[in-house]
């Protein structure tokens, strides 16, 4: 690589070269010039059909890779027809109630040669059950599958609230997943474990680290007891991070994330397979940091966020749509925060060096504090008996709803100063003209397809089948085959979830 005036470029200019333990300043060698990040844009509204349309649009666009938001009733284990839905269908995400729908969503989407991320936790064991149904409809071997399922339960009660069971109950369709996937498809991340959510809900950068690698501890305990091989499963484990204002704190937190990562595999768990020990992760643009008020300013910040994942050596990005503080992203939205991570890749140098502040004093040492500071909540958590115990005692909440009642406070005070919202505001700020309209049209054939899907299916193999899962469940042992019977079989998500809850109950 050479500069813009030809200056000779070499691929790294720090002391630990990327991909040597700990891998702070990357986990692949040579980094970017090898392979761009994947750009991944997350979407999904309406219907299968919309969101369908949407996803070859962005493959059309130059997305490589998908990513699918999935609305609350689908997250929260009901149909859209259940009265809990009304109101929400379609909203956040898009609704996938049965397989007919699943294959509407991933019609004329190459599997086999695109990447699928699902933002999915207390069922995704049963989007994973749709997914590989479909893939098998399609002749495609599940060896060619390549993706990322969420599956991360202990940040709903953290940070989101989108659970069904109790932790105990939860972990265990978790770890059902892991062992299936590593038996059947090999290249599929069973796992993201996500410091998003945990940063949207007003975490700082140390608690987004410290909670969600105690998380990580914890799925990685249970997989063990499970019987699982730790030097298998946890190359399988991946993060999703959030790319927050602070510009070089955030680039300082990604270095401190892959080093504190490879230090708890190396050190704690005794992890002797190099792949084991890496911090892959996805990152996303902050959602909490976009402002309905003068839009336009959203695609600086998204662009700066996007920059210190750059720097901070992500694997995946998705970048924020400007309007997303009003409406879900409409189509030009979409495709503009699309081009800024173009932008960056080719035409600003930015993918030439790997880490480039490597040896920067001033990162070097944020590094270094934030890496101290987050092993010290994480020793706090061990202390309480781990994530888990610390959840039913209500600290990670605690400790967030703090931190975000202080940044608030904050912007109040306008110690912090928020561009266009307590300084240098206008009046007629808002755009509403462009925004996205959820298609009513949309919600309401979404509910004729249900009802006609109910109608036409083979009842009696249904209540077979599920009947099938619930002996299943009791015997405790892994649900997933049984599961892929029952969505083959024409159940519906919100049956399958019914049949779990009357065994294992719902939190509350």
């Amino acid at each position: 690589n050479k500069t813009a005036s030809g200056i000779n470029l070499k691929e790294y200019y720090g002391e630990n070269s990327p991909g040597e333990y700990p891998f702070t300043s990357g986990i692949y060698p040579g980094m970017y010039n090898n392979k761009l990040w994947t750009m991944r844009q997350y979407a999904g509204f309406s219907s299968a059909y919309k969101s369908n349309q949407r996803y070859r649009y962005l493959l059309n666009q130059g997305v490589t890779g998908l990513s699918v938001a999935f609305d609350l009733p689908t997250q929260t284990g009901y149909d859209s027809d259940h009265e809990l839905s009304l109101g929400e269908i379609g909203k956040v995400g898009v609704p996938i109630c049965t397989i007919e729908d699943m294959r509407i969503l991933l019609d004329k989407i190459p599997l086999e040669k695109v990447s699928i991320s699902m933002t999915i936790n207390s069922t995704a064991i049963i989007l994973m059950a749709f997914l590989i149904t479909v893939a098998k409809e399609k002749k495609i071997g599940l060896k060619k599958l390549n993706g990322t399922v969420q599956n991360d339960i202990l940040k709903e009660y953290i940070a989101r609230g989108t659970y069904i069971y109790s932790p105990h109950n939860s972990m265990k369709l978790v770890t059902d997943v892991f062992e299936y996937c590593n038996e059947n498809i090999p290249n599929w991340n069973t796992i993201s474990i996500s410091g998003y959510h945990i940063r949207e809900a007003g975490a700082n950068a140390i608690q987004e680290l410290a909670f969600t690698f105690s998380n990580a501890i914890e799925y990685t305990n249970a997989a063990i007891e499970k019987g699982l091989d730790i030097n298998v499963f946890s190359s399988r484990m991946s993060f999703f991070f959030n790319s927050h204002n602070y510009f070089f704190e955030e680039i300082a937190k990604f270095r401190a994330a892959r080093k504190i990562w490879a230090k708890i595999m190396k050190e704690r768990f005794g992890v002797k397979n190099k792949k084991s020990q890496l911090c892959r992760f996805h990152t996303q643009t902050a959602g909490s940091t976009l402002q309905a008020q003068q839009i336009d300013n959203n695609i600086i910040r998204t662009t700066m966020q996007a920059t210190a994942a750059i720097i901070g050596g992500t694997q995946s990005l998705h970048t924020n749509s400007k309007d997303e503080a009003i409406s879900l992203p409409s189509e030009d939205a979409a495709k503009l925060a699309l081009r800024t991570q173009q932008i960056l890749a080719y035409e600003t140098g930015l993918p030439d060096v790997a880490d480039p502040l490597a040896g920067s004093y001033y990162i070097e040492s944020l590094t270094d504090k934030i890496e101290k500071e987050v092993f010290r909540l994480i020793s706090k958590i061990d202390e309480l008996g781990g994530a888990i115990k610390a959840i039913e005692n209500n600290f990670q909440d605690t400790e967030i709803a703090n931190s975000a009642y202080e940044y608030q406070k904050d912007i109040e005070k306008k110690n912090k100063i928020i561009v266009g919202v307590n300084k240098y505001n206008e009046d007629n700020s808002y755009y509403n003209d462009t925004s996205l309209k959820i298609d009513e049209d949309a919600i309401n054939n979404q509910l004729k397809r249900l009802k006609k899907f109910k109608k036409t299916r083979n009842i009696k193999t249904v209540k077979s089948n599920l009947n099938s899962l619930k002996i299943a469940i009791n015997k405790n042992i892994n649900l997933m085959p049984y599961i892929i019977n029952c969505v083959k079989n024409n159940c519906t998500l919100g049956e399958i979830c019914d049949v779990m809850k009357k065994i294992y109950g719902e939190h509350v």
